[in-house]
């Protein structure tokens, strides 16, 4: 299984040598999210702008079937069933397995009222002291590495016991002393960083599917 689940990365370095370099960091960000999903744990997730988007396509992924089907397990199975046999059954045949991932972004009520009654650069910071437990890991995007609000947020992070990950550009930036583990894309405009960012997050997902739901 292990050797499968390193074809995804082997794969990636092909497509894009660039990011050679990068190759233990994605593979150090991979297993503290493995061990963190092992520990029942989730991971949040969080950017501005593109990386907004990024953060939202990433639990997009992990949350139901990327490439693998992700059948539920009988047990699932006969437990809906057993709640009401014609709604259980279909149920058991659409819903997927899911890997806990939640994009802080996506609580607009909550992030807007934060933002206008106590201080928007902290809004993301906000979620991680109410949502984070310690094993849950933070994934802050900013292709700069310097975004005010990942920076509280990870401080947050840390100061609950969580591990951070920061997938970023340039030099890192300030997120450098924040982290574990910074992936930092090869490249010094931001668009191009954003180019790298996705399929890294998705090799990231394909690797994190097969460790859990691969047949």
């Amino acid at each position: 299984m292990k050797n499968e689940v390193y074809t995804h990365l082997d794969t990636l370095i092909g497509r894009y040598p660039q990011l050679k370099p990068v190759r233990d960091d994605i593979c150090g960000a991979f297993e503290l999210i493995k061990t963190c999903y092992e520990n029942g744990g989730k991971l949040l997730v969080a950017g501005n702008g593109g990386s907004c988007a990024d953060a939202e396509h990433i639990v997009g992924e992990l949350m139901k079937g990327f490439v693998l089907r992700r059948h539920i397990s009988s047990d699932a199975c006969d437990a809906l069933i057993s709640v009401d046999a014609e709604i259980g059954t279909k149920l058991a045949e659409c819903l997927q397995g899911g890997l806990p991932a939640v994009a802080l972004s996506s609580h607009t009520a909550l992030n807007t009222a934060f933002m206008n009654d106590v201080n928007g650069e902290m809004a993301y910071a906000q979620q991680l002291c109410s949502l984070g437990r310690e094993g849950d890991v933070f994934l802050g995007i900013t292709t700069s590495g310097d975004a005010v609000n990942i920076q509280y947020a990870a401080v947050v992070a840390k100061a609950k016991g969580m591990k951070v990950i920061g997938l970023t550009g340039r030099d890192g930036g300030k997120l450098n002393a924040l982290v574990d583990v910074n992936v930092i894309a090869p490249s010094h405009e931001t668009y191009q960083i954003q180019e790298l960012h996705l399929p890294i997050y998705h090799c990231l997902c394909l690797m994190l599917e097969a460790s859990f739901f691969e047949d």
